[in-house]
Formats: C-alpha cells, structure tokens, sequence
C-alpha cells in the first residue's frame, strides 16, 4: 500500500513547480485565482517563469525546485503548471527517500506521467492525475467539473466515475482490483526497459494520450503488449486520446480498430471513453489509490487519495 499524503486545509500553501517544459506565463496568471479561490496560498518555483530551449530552466533548476517544494515544511501540496516534455531528464537524480519523508500532494499529468511513475515506485506515494494550471486551469474552456475535481484533495472520498460523466464502451467485461497506475502511453512507452518501467503487475492500468495518429498509438501499445503489460495488468482503464485522427498515413486503421486489435482478446476487463486525460472536462484520479475496475457495469471507483 502506497502512503496518502495529507489532506489539503484552506489557508495551505501549495507550491507551483513547472518540471518540463516552459508554460505558458498569462494562461498561468490567469489560473493563480481558482486557487486562491479554493482558500490556498500560493509559492511560486524559481524556474516557473524560465526557459532554457523547450525545457523550462535547466534539468539542474527544475530538479531543485521539486526538491525545494518538498522539503519546504511550509509547502503542503505541489501542482504542476504544465508539461511538455523533460521530466525524465532528472527523474534519476530525485532524492526519493526525501520526498518519502515528506509526503504531500503531488498534482499532474501528460509528461508528469514520468514523475508518477518515478514517485510511485520509489517514494510510495499516491499521488494525482489531474488538469494543470497554465495548460488545463487558466484556458477559457477549463470545465467546471474539472474544478470540482479539485475538491478529493481537502476531503477523502471515493471517487464514483459512471456514464454520467461520458459514455463508456465495454471491450471486455468482468471485475478487477487493484492499483491504479499509469497516465500518459508515451511516457509509460519512453520508461520501458529503465529502471523506471511501471509496474503493472495485478494492478489497474491507464493509458491517455494526445495528437498520436492511429498508427503511433498502435506501435506503442505493441510495445507494451511484447513487454507483457498487458499479460500482467489487472484491467485497463482506456482514457482521452485527443486529436487521435490520421494526418500523415492515410488510408488509416481507426484508433477504434486499433483499440480491439489490442484489447479484445484479453481475459481482463478493458473499458473506454473516460474523460481522463488532455479533455474536458477532465476526470482526475489519485495514481496508486485502489481502484475497482467493473466493466458489465461500466463503472470506475477509486478509494481516497488523501488521509
């Protein structure tokens, strides 16, 4: 069982870190007041505002403050202001057992994926899928029940996701249990064969992803497939895979198509269409938290990510 770090309180500071790439600063102003509005305060990192090429600062710079969030007793959550790409250019220079002993809030995705994993597997930590400040939060199409999903990090409830969010559609049915890992299908591609290659053995595996034709999709999930993910996962979890559509190989498989070629044969249940990911609105869950994947049903439940 992977620690819950504690709940969030009004009046809490909450560190603002941007691991990858350089976000962007006025969608980032704009999204400073949900928080505030949540009763939060507000510490910004000292690379939040830096580029160095697509990365925002140096690995060094972005590495220190994540180091520098959860080392700072004043700080009691981190939210990323967005992704990119370069989280796992320092993921093996982390002081984990720091960031063990000092278990907090730790709120992301996309790249952050990477993040995640390495947290996960080597802190113990729960930590959350969710939307972003500058990327998600500060855009005029930030949904409300995006926002409200916001709210698992100042009370432990169970999280009850039912076609009443979205329809779902049932690939293969039946019941599993177990943990439920994953994010982003690039960045668990980009891990595999490193000594941070998730772990999804008996647990519940999620897969999301944005602007990968149907043909990229179907190569990375034949990755994963030849290093036996999915022999080993519990169930799968198929979230949001934006802008999926064929631009460059036409003619093309649909992402559907793909999907069954994968999926279908499996003797685990596998669920799609969940609003998690790069969508609106955007279902966040806590990574690592159990989770009861039921897919007669069409149903996704998740325990507390927070104590």
């Amino acid at each position: 069982m992977r620690k819950l770090p504690k709940r969030l309180k009004k009046g809490d500071t909450v560190g603002i870190i941007a691991p990858s790439s350089p976000p962007n600063q006025e969608n980032l102003q704009k999204a400073l007041p949900f928080l505030e509005e949540l009763g939060l305060k507000i510490k910004l990192g000292k690379s939040v505002d830096a580029a160095h090429g697509y990365l925002a600062g140096t690995d060094e710079e972005r590495l220190a403050d994540l180091h520098a969030m959860f080392e700072d007793p004043e700080v009691s959550g981190i939210i990323c202001a967005g992704g990119g790409y370069g989280a796992a250019r320092y993921a093996d220079k982390i002081d984990y057992a720091m960031i063990m002993e000092n278990p907090k809030v730790f709120w992301g995705y996309s790249d952050i994926t990477f993040l995640h994993t390495a947290i996960g597997e080597y802190a113990e930590m729960v930590t959350f899928h969710g939307p972003m400040l500058a990327s998600d939060v500060g855009k005029p199409e930030f949904h409300e029940r995006s926002g409200r999903m916001f709210g698992q990090l100042f009370e432990p409830f169970e999280l009850h996701y039912t076609e009443e969010v979205a329809p779902l559609d049932t690939l293969v049915g039946g019941v599993a249990q177990g943990e439920l890992v994953g994010g982003n299908l690039s960045l668990i591609r980009s891990a595999i064969g490193t000594k941070f290659d998730l772990d999804v053995k008996g647990k519940i595996l999620l897969i999301e992803d944005i602007d990968e034709e149907p043909y990229e999709v179907d190569e990375m999930l034949n990755q994963l497939r030849m290093a036996r993910k999915f022999d080993e996962a519990a169930g799968i979890v198929i979230g949001d895979f934006k802008n999926a559509s064929p631009k460059k190989r036409k003619p093309s498989l649909t992402l559907d198509h793909v999907f069954n070629d994968y999926f279908s044969d499996l003797k685990i249940p596998v669920v799609n269409g969940f609003k998690i990911g790069h969508c609106e609105p955007h279902f966040s869950v806590p990574l690592g938290a159990l989770a009861r994947l039921d897919g007669d049903a069409k149903t996704l439940t998740i325990l507390p990510g927070v104590e």
